[in-house]
């Protein structure tokens, strides 16, 4: 190694010569010195082209003359203002003695060679007089307006003083003596000249304020209280609206007067009583302030709010680098760095992951002399290396045979110096293929016993909630699979493979029809011209990225060139194509089209970085392990799938790493390639005008169209086909289907979620929390968070569920899919059934005004019935594909959740939280005996999805359901030829999906050893309401919602119904018209969603129109009175709810103006669930962003900016439902675990619980014991806790700003938690129907 790279990695490990601390060869440090000048010339000649060497370094080394005179003046007046500032502040009392001195820092651009040594230590002090000779020789502004300040503060404090003693002579001889100080809570200020002088050497930073201090301060803004007994008082500042008159300052005489003496005796008392309130309040918070500031890390959350001011800049940079890194135009991305680098402007957006980027190049290529020029270049930028920066020095020095140990060794202390530990740098850093082995060789040049420390996170949930299920697992008797190791591994290859084909292709259950001969004619019409359109897209994208290789003249631009290099071109063109067949014929807004095909772009590329990183052989080496734990044929094991990936990630640590090495693209970028792709598709696929009509003249044309047209106010950007590609594809009716292979359900069971970025998916890329596009508050919450263990074994527990096709049932289905559909049975009918869009000539004369617009509503109403028809027609046709494909596989979901908790599917289209349809073509893979019980269950859970006999008792549906064997046994027998009972139940499939088990059981020999892969349902009795009651412990409403056992289940909405019939019946005597319209028309049916969303904060008008909306669907009801009848009827649900559930109210009302107060002081809320979940609402105001293309400038919305002001109304109407929400999902959750342990197959759909009909019993203790054992938590005061802790540690210091009553508001509206009620939580145990 040359001398000079020696050199400039040594310069580049610390600004100072690290050569000079040592004794040995000092020669080599006098090298170094000499060298500077060489190096400063290499660095120049790598960074530089010839053109732009002196431009660009004086610019960059040399501060100009002009800039340094500004800066001087600049200086000046600063001097100037802060002196006066000072004299100000000495005028008021406030300090008494300063001392001002100014450090000389070196400047920004100077180089780090030539900094001064003396530079920081250097400190000035700033003599009074001189200060003010320069503020005489040189006027301020700033000075004058602060002296015209000091002025006016003068006389306003002389009148107040003269006003205020004039009003106190009164009441000061109606006192004497120690009675007149005042109570505590009047509204005086009184300050001693004790306290005053005092002040200053209580509070001399304003940084070490006592968080207590603060918060009386806070709460009580209008009362200081006194450190002496002086009786000096200065006279407070007067607000500028009416000044209140003091209580104590007038007595007036008589019998008026006592009884004013009694009341400000009595206001006194409970101002005092409010004070103490608050006190007590600031005693417990000072109390938990020191654990909880323990617990934050203020430099990461520095470091995060930073990362928020800039995310999107940002994060644009990290994905443009790594794209042209990915794509091997190393050159570009060097570039791209340094002009980013050179301007301050620019600069602020870079941050050390940037830079290490390019050391993770210059590592691979051995060029340590580039990664020493990369730490200068971070010093220069005010950046600190991290664990990435040190660990590509590492790397670099262990891909060179000949590395010195003295540099290794430098670079290790250097290492240490900066806080950093090498065995972190094994656990925190991402490695990508042999990256891990040659830090490793490189440590070992220098310590050739180093091994690093690996041991996995043995920290066990922090809720007390799961303390015991993670401690005592002794009687834990975790489930199987009902497969062996080798099938499978054997899944998983198939698994692997899909994924690595990123799409798959599949038929279409209508290829089951007879192919007609125009049907074959359009199959090969299509097919001829998809291949000339594949040439065409292939000539055009080549032809657009020479154009954009070489138009691409200035470096600080970001350019979509890289990100078209990612993938081979013909993967790009089948991209494109994929979008034009799935393209609906009412088209797509460009938009969301450009959004789909961006994603399609990311994944193959997530896909292929995970190749070229080496990371699938690794994967498949601890799959195969992991195998061992699920397989039926092997030992059994006592911990959870979680814990074991993690273990057998440790044992196999070399390598590259599984977690962390992918970087999501922002919204904006992934918009802006999808954008491009389809300008090319519209500009270039053509097709003849004659191809379906030979009497229409031969012209290519437009097979795409991009149009505008109207979402309510707002114009969109469109993308339409034309009639005659959309006739062909219906023509055609084409067999194959193509998917992304996402939305595929898995053929071998998920990855664990062991991260919040690793798990679910082998190779594609899969989020643990889904957020709105662009939103990054949630993922740097979830990575602050170390503890969501829970939370990731209860999605791991749901995901490890397998599951088949009910193939008969499929059938079924499939037959009157492709015969007419059903709109009875929700099978969507074909587009053949839709109405006719009628044609008329606008410009006839022989239709009327009138008639012409009835004719247009007409069209526009039967355009609207056709898109709907197609789109529930092709959801159908998708779900039915894939369940068709599927028949003969066991499959699985892996499962993510929302940022409230509630768990889903990964696959979108065909899932188990689907449709009727799909719910019942779905059954568990494994079976289980029925058992002496589970026949019953089953009979029970068909009554249930009958929607019959809802308030009878279980032994009453039990009765029922014998009593109409025959109609069930009909029904399994003959589905469509039959009496056809199923089809009348308000869930028709799975009711004939049950009845079919029924008959298969009582038909066996012994149906308590049937064999049943039947999910039996258990539902809760309006969730969100039975969470409110066990929050407020309100027995009236826990009755209701059947936390109370009962002999017979309470119906809250058939309660609430009969409520509001009384109400009508009371208002139709009284004469009220709508009421008596009314009469017979008030059922549970009509009030039902209403009262549902009441909960999840539904407003009247949602409600009105959920109300309308049943009144409609009644034939016999007026129509012309829907409106006022809905208006109506919505009010009495509210009153009804609110006399049923008045604890519901008051813990409504209370997080509802907790949300608005905290909203409106400009956060936005924030709570940690039971389970440790943290949780942040992402509802901002909104802000437009325009994205340019060449085809249209996309108006972006965001509404989820960190930066902007939070949306009060948004904030306070969701906050409610919000926190249900993610009470419900931890109750799931907990469920979820506890069943896991007891050997259960449980899945869920939100309030819904799923099990095998022997486990059923089971499962309802587990689901009992866990909402007790939730709601035994002081959840409302944890939030309570939780919330003051949060958004009062840091509060405006002036005790005059304008929002400390409102922090005192929210502080005493928080602390004041809901009272509770005398329900007693353990009864709910015994409560049957709590979920039946």
């Amino acid at each position: 190694m040359s001398l000079l790279r020696v050199c400039a990695f040594a310069k580049c490990l610390s600004r100072r010569s690290l050569f000079e601390k040592c004794a040995v060869r000092p020669s080599l440090a006098d090298c170094c010195q000499l060298c500077v000048s060489r190096r400063s010339g290499a660095v120049r000649r790598i960074s530089e082209t010839p053109l732009q060497l002196q431009r660009r370094n004086v610019s960059f080394r040399i501060p100009k003359t002009e800039d340094t005179k500004k800066r001087v003046l600049e200086q000046s007046t600063l001097l100037d203002v802060l002196e006066a500032r000072i004299h100000q502040l000495q005028s008021d009392g406030v300090v008494e003695h300063s001392k001002v001195q100014f450090v000389k820092a070196p400047s920004r651009g100077a180089s780090s060679g030539k900094a001064t040594k003396s530079a920081p230590h250097q400190k000035t002090d700033i003599p009074k007089s001189a200060a003010k000779g320069g503020s005489k020789s040189q006027p301020s502004r700033w000075m004058e307006k602060l002296t015209q300040e000091n002025k006016n503060k003068l006389k306003k404090q002389q009148h107040l003083q003269q006003k205020i003693q004039k009003k106190d002579k009164p009441a000061a001889k109606g006192k004497g003596g120690k009675s007149s100080s005042l109570l505590p809570g009047t509204s005086r200020k009184t300050i001693s000249t004790a306290a005053q002088k005092t002040a200053p050497l209580i509070k001399t930073s304003r940084g070490h304020t006592n968080l207590a201090d603060e918060i009386r301060a806070a709460a009580s803004p209008s009362t200081v209280t006194a450190a002496g007994t002086g009786t000096g008082a200065l006279p407070r500042k007067v607000s500028k609206g009416k000044q209140k008159k003091d209580p104590t300052s007038l007595v007036p005489s008589g019998e008026g007067g006592q009884q004013q003496q009694q009341e400000t005796v009595t206001d006194a008392q409970i101002r005092a009583k409010e004070l103490a309130e608050v006190e007590e309040l600031e005693r417990r918070l000072s109390q938990q302030v020191s654990q909880w500031t323990s617990s934050s890390n203020p430099e990461r959350l520095q470091e995060n709010s930073e990362a928020a001011a800039c995310g999107d800049i940002q994060l644009s940079i990290h994905c443009y680098l790594e794209a042209c890194v990915f794509a091997g135009n190393v050159d570009r991305a060097h570039r791209f760095l340094l002009s980013q680098h050179r301007v301050m402007s620019r600069r602020k957006h870079l941050n050390t992951g940037v830079y290490n980027i390019m050391m993770r190049v210059w590592a691979k290529k051995d060029t340590l002399s580039q990664i020493g020029r990369m730490f200068i270049l971070l010093e220069e930028a005010g950046l600190t290396p991290n664990l990435g920066s040190y660990c590509a020095a590492l790397e670099c020095m262990g891909r060179n045979p000949n590395c010195s140990p003295r540099i290794v060794s430098r670079c290790l202390s250097k290492m240490e110096e900066d806080g950093l530990s090498m065995d972190n740098l094994f656990k925190k850093c991402v490695f990508r293929q042999d990256e891990r082995d040659m830090v490793l060789k490189a440590i070992r040049i220098v310590q050739p016993d180093y091994q690093p420390s690996l041991n996995p996170t043995t920290s066990q949930c922090s809720s007390s909630l799961v303390q015991d299920f993670y401690i005592q697992r002794a009687d834990h008797q975790y489930p199987k699979l009902d497969f062996s190791e080798e099938e499978l591994q054997e899944r998983f290859k198939h698994q692997l493979a899909m994924e690595q084909a990123c799409t798959v292709t599949i038929n279409s259950v209508e290829a089951a029809k007879p192919v007609t001969e125009n049907m074959a004619k359009m199959r090969e019409l299509l097919a001829d011209q998809r291949t000339q359109w594949r040439k065409i897209l292939l000539q055009a994208l080549r032809e657009s990225k020479l154009i954009l290789a070489n138009t691409n003249t200035k470096d600080y631009r970001l350019n979509l060139y890289p990100y078209l290099c990612l993938l081979e071109d013909r993967e790009y063109v089948d991209i494109m194509i994929q979008s034009v067949t799935s393209l609906p014929p009412s088209g797509e807004s460009l938009k969301i089209l450009a959004r789909d095909v961006g994603n399609r772009v990311y994944t193959k590329y997530s896909v292929r970085q995970k190749h070229q990183n080496q990371m699938v052989e690794k994967l498949g080496n601890i799959y195969y392990a992991y195998t061992d734990l699920l397989a039926k044929d092997t030992k059994e094991y006592e911990v959870l799938p979680r814990e074991q990936w993690l273990k057998l990630e440790t044992e196999q640590s070399s390598g590259p790493s599984l977690q962390g090495g992918e970087t999501h693209w922002p919204y904006t970028v992934t918009l802006e390639l999808g954008t491009y792709m389809v300008d090319l598709m519209v500009k270039n696929l053509k097709i003849n005008s004659d191809v379906l009509n030979s009497a229409y003249d031969r012209k290519l044309i437009p097979i795409l169209y991009h149009m505008y047209t109207f979402r309510s106010t707002r114009q969109v950007g469109f993308i339409k086909p034309h009639p005659i590609l959309t006739q062909m594809q219906q023509d055609a009716m084409e067999t194959k289907l193509t998917f992304d292979s996402y939305v595929m359900p898995m053929l071998c069971p998920p990855v664990p979620w062991t991260s919040v970025k690793f798990g679910a998916y082998l190779l594609t890329p899969a989020k643990l929390m889904r957020t709105v596009e662009g939103a990054t508050q949630h993922d740097v919450l979830l990575e602050r968070c170390h503890n969501l263990h829970a939370v990731l074994d209860s999605l791991n527990q749901l995901g490890n569920c397998a599951w088949r096709i009910n193939s008969p049932l499929l059938d079924i289905i499939i037959s009157i899919f492709n015969d007419r559909g059903s709109d009875k049975l929700d099978i969507p009918p074909p587009l053949s059934e839709a109405p006719k869009i009628p044609h008329f000539n606008s410009q006839d004369p022989a239709y009327t005004a009138s008639e012409k617009a009835h004719m247009k509503r007409e069209v526009i109403t039967a355009k609207k019935k056709c898109s709907e028809m197609h789109s529930l027609r092709m959801d159908a046709l998708y779900k039915l594909s894939i369940a068709n494909h599927m028949r003969d596989e066991l499959f699985w979901f892996p499962h993510n959740m929302d940022f409230r908790g509630r768990t889903y599917p990964c696959p979108p289209y065909f899932n188990h939280l689907g449709s009727d349809v799909t719910r019942a073509v779905l059954v568990f893979a494994e079976g289980k005996p029925l058992g002496p019980k589970g026949l019953d269950w089953l009979k029970i859970h068909l009554v249930n999805l009958t929607g019959l006999k809802k308030r009878s008792s279980l032994q009453g549906r039990l009765e029922y359901a014998n009593s109409i064997m025959e109609d069930i046994l009909d029904s399994a027998d003959n589905p469509l030829n039959g009496k056809k009972w199923w089809m009348n139940a308000d869930e028709p499939w799975q009711a004939l999906a049950c009845c079919m088990e029924i008959s298969n059981a009582v038909r066996s020999p012994d149906p308590t050893q049937f064999i049943s892969h039947f999910p039996v349902h258990q539902d809760g009795s309006c969730n969100g309401l039975q969470h409110y009651a066990a929050l407020g412990r309100d027995v009236i409403g826990a009755t209701s919602v059947n936390l109370m056992p009962c002999d017979v289940p309470q119906d809250v909405y058939s309660g609430v119904a009969q409520q509001v019939e009384e109400f009508r019946v009371r208002d139709a005597k009284n004469g009220l018209k709508i009421a008596k319209v009314l009469e017979g028309f008030i059922s549970r049916k009509v009030v039902k969603q209403t009262v549902m969303t009441v909960v999840y904060g539904v407003t009247r008008y949602g409600g009105r129109l959920q109300i309308e909306k049943r009144l409609k669907e009644i034939d016999e009801f007026p129509k012309d009175h829907v409106w006022d009848a809905s208006n109506y009827l919505v009010r009495m649900v509210f009153s009804g709810l609110k006399e049923m559930f008045t604890g519901t109210r008051e813990i409504q009302d209370w997080l509802t103006e907790s949300a608005r107060l905290i909203s409106k002081s400009g956060h936005t809320v924030q709570w940690v669930t039971p389970l440790g979940l943290p949780i942040i609402q992402p509802y901002h105001r909104t802000r437009n962003q325009v994205l340019k293309s060449s085809m249209q400038h996309i108006n972006l919305q965001i509404s989820h900016d960190s930066k902007e002001r939070p949306d009060t109304v948004k904030q306070k109407n969701a906050f409610p439902p919000n926190f249900i929400h993610s009470l419900d999902s931890t109750h799931m959750m907990l469920t979820a675990l506890h069943c896991y342990s007891a050997g259960l197959t449980f899945v869920s759909v939100h309030d819904c619980f799923w099990t095998h009909a022997l486990t059923v019993d089971t499962m309802n203790k587990v689901c009992r014991e866990q909402f007790v054992a939730l709601h035994s938590q002081p959840i409302l005061q944890e939030l309570s806790t939780f919330l003051l802790q949060k958004y009062f540690a840091v509060l405006p210091s002036d005790a005059k700003n304008k929002k400390y009553q409102d922090y005192r508001r929210l502080m005493q509206l928080l602390a004041k938690v809901p009272p509770t009620g005398d329900f007693d939580l353990q009864r709910v145990k015994e409560s049957t129907y709590f979920f039946s």
